[in-house]
């Protein structure tokens, strides 16, 4: 049977098949369109400022770090440039410690460098790339060059380096730099200074180089090369060169400092020398020290551990943190308080039996049976703690904290520097304060007459001791005690001075000033000073001190032979030079190094010879026991029932 096709119906649906796909190619076409317009028109600018940004790289300039000079223009930080090896882990292909044992064929790699790699990974994931190898030398370099293919994620990088060719000197005073850490990249971003840390791996972690880190830093520059396909630079575009941080002169004299830290020798303690008249730290002594060097690309853990429990404690900035017991060098201050507030004058005298009864206590003076007749002058040449116990009781508690205020004790002094403490200036508000329990809470007379002497709960830094001696000298012009004396612009050497004018004048009477100078420079020529400064050929004024750190308990008397070194007094002197206008006003505390006669005025007669006469000393000072002073001085505390009370945490007002 013949089958007939129907040609009239396969030709409409043949047309209606070609309808559907020229509708479906149009449709895909005008997409195509479409999306062409939007790529080429309506993106266009976007795509081509990508385009752009691939073929160009925006490269942060790091700017030199300012400088730090001492105020004789010696250099103390400076920059070097040399090579770092740098691996990048997120590029590597291999185990990193593989990788590393590899890179060890060809560049030498202590046991050090990796633990010191592995710590700043932890520390430093803000960054890219990590240094396992600082400092390379030329032959590693070429050695390294030679095979870099092998070592993907693996650069050499030229770098900026902090050196601090002064070592242990002034390190508590220059501080260090070091790696950008985890929690610095936190601070950095929250602060409106973040775009100009791109690139910068390093920051000031102590010292100046922290609390000065704006200036010193610098202003990123940045420079736009194109790169190829392969990421390599093929030339430079355009370029805004960095602008260098700001160079820091300091106050102090380094060689001075020197002297002192070689008069030190093995003592632990502080030393602060001021110039009155404007504020400038000549000197600022901590020891023990540490070498800021090993900071800078990351202390290896055996150091930081040897330098982190030594019972020494070297990184403790003694001046700034270090809080002790005054001792007899809070006198002068005393006598000064009475003369203003009428309590005593200069001729008023009392008879030292040789101690102080208050109720059922008795404040025994050092000299067995007392130093007879006693005026204000004497009181303070020959050191008498009968005197002031009688007038730290006469006187009151708020009294004597209201009028040492203002000379800086207990107080924040604003030196540049961060971390500083407060100490304990205390008062009956501060006792309520401190203490939790009721009883605990009570101020009693007792403790009012250990202040006296400096001691009970007196606490200051070294650096307020030499504050207030400066401000004593100065006739209560107070100036604001600082380490910078002047900034200077890196590129215009302009300079600008930090502490121009006086802070505040204490409001004291001259005459009563100039005795308590003259009782001063008493105790050198005839008092508790007097050996120490025999034979000096300028006039200088001082005041010696020492101050127990343990409790003595009823009916004993204080002996060092048996006692622990950590147990014995700290060894205290303030002083001024010359006599007449002093340019110097030094407080140094000696730890656990004996009586202040023997042991810290010593150690000022160095630092005054050489800032006086340039000489420099033969041997460093000795602990000196209170069995061998030549000249004896009452500055201990002798009581039949300790009222020297035990550290609280609080800090005075």
């Amino acid at each position: 049977m013949t089958e007939f096709k129907n040609t009239a119906h396969e030709l409409k649906l043949f047309r209606l098949r070609l309808l559907a796909m020229s509708v479906m190619v149009l449709v895909c076409f005008s997409l195509l369109v479409a999306r062409f317009l939007w790529l080429q028109v309506v993106r266009h600018d976007a795509y081509a400022a990508q385009a752009e940004e691939n073929r160009i790289s925006v490269v942060p300039i790091v700017p030199n770090r300012g400088l730090i000079l001492d105020r004789n223009g010696v250099v103390l930080a400076r920059n070097y440039s040399a090579y770092t090896l740098e691996i990048t882990p997120s590029k590597i292909g291999v185990p990193l410690d593989d990788l590393i044992d590899e890179l060890g064929t060809l560049v030498d790699i202590q046991a050090r460098d990796r633990r010191r790699f592995r710590r700043l990974m932890e520390e430093s994931k803000r960054f890219e790339s990590v240094p396992i190898r600082t400092r390379l030398s030329d032959e590693e370099v070429a050695k390294f060059t030679a095979q870099r293919y092998r070592f993907p994620g693996v650069e050499i990088q030229a770098r900026l380096f902090r050196q601090y060719p002064y070592g242990k000197s002034a390190a508590h005073v220059i501080g260090y730099i070091g790696r950008i850490s985890q929690r610095d990249a936190e601070r950095i971003s929250d602060s409106d200074d973040e775009a100009n840390y791109n690139g910068t791996d390093y920051i000031g972690k102590e010292g100046v180089e922290k609390s000065y880190e704006t200036q010193l830093h610098g202003i990123t520059g940045y420079e736009e090369v194109e790169i190829s396909a392969g990421g390599r630079a093929v030339r430079t575009l355009s370029r805004t060169p960095a602008t260098p941080g700001k160079n820091l002169i300091l106050s102090i004299d380094i060689e001075l400092q020197k002297v002192i830290e070689e008069a030190f020798g093995d003592q632990k303690g502080a030393l602060v020398a001021i110039n009155p008249a404007t504020g400038d730290i000549l000197a600022y002594v901590s020891q023990p020290s540490y070498d800021p060097n090993l900071f800078v690309e990351g202390i290896d853990q055996q150091s930081w551990d040897e330098l982190n429990t030594s019972i020494d404690r070297p990184l403790l900035n003694r001046p700034l943190s270090g809080t002790y017991a005054p001792g007899s060098t809070y006198k002068p201050f005393m006598a000064l308080a009475a003369l203003e507030l009428g309590k005593r004058r200069p001729q008023d005298a009392i008879r030292d039996p040789g101690f102080f009864v208050l109720g059922n206590h008795r404040f025994r003076d050092d000299k067995e049976g007392g130093h007879g007749v006693v005026d204000m002058y004497r009181s303070i040449a020959i050191s008498c703690d009968t005197y002031y116990y009688m007038l730290a009781n006469d006187l009151g508690v708020n009294a004597i904290h209201d009028f040492m205020k203002p000379f800086g004790f207990g107080q924040i002094t604003g030196i540049d520097l961060e971390h500083e403490k407060r100490g304990i200036l205390p008062s009956t508000e501060w006792k309520r304060n401190a203490f939790r329990k009721p009883e605990q809470k009570r101020w009693v007379g007792g403790d009012t007459v250990s202040l006296g002497i400096g001691q009970g709960y007196n606490s200051f830094t070294p650096l307020q001791l030499a504050h207030a001696t400066a401000t004593l000298v100065n006739n209560g012009v107070v100036m604001k005690p600082h380490l910078v004396k002047i900034i200077e612009d890196g590129v215009t050497h302009e300079r600008t001075e930090t502490v121009p004018k006086e802070s505040y004048r204490i409001p004291l009477k001259q005459e009563n000033i100039d005795f308590i100078k003259r009782a001063m420079i008493g105790v050198v020529k005839e008092g508790t000073g007097a050996n120490a400064f025999r034979g000096a050929t300028y006039d200088s004024g001082g005041k010696t001190g020492t101050a127990q750190v343990v409790n003595i308990a009823k009916n004993q008397k204080y002996d060092s032979r048996k006692l622990s070194r950590i147990y014995h007094d700290n060894g205290l002197y303030i002083g001024f030079a010359p006599a007449e206008a002093p340019r110097i006003a030094i407080a140094a505390v000696v730890e656990n190094g004996g009586w202040g006669a023997g042991v810290a005025a010593p150690l000022v007669r160095k630092a005054m010879d050489y800032f006086m006469l340039g000489k420099r000393p033969n041997e460093p000072i000795k602990s000196v026991a209170p069995g061998e002073a030549v000249t004896t001085e009452a500055d201990v505390p002798a009581e039949d029932s300790v009222v020297t009370p035990t550290p609280v945490p609080a800090e005075g007002n």
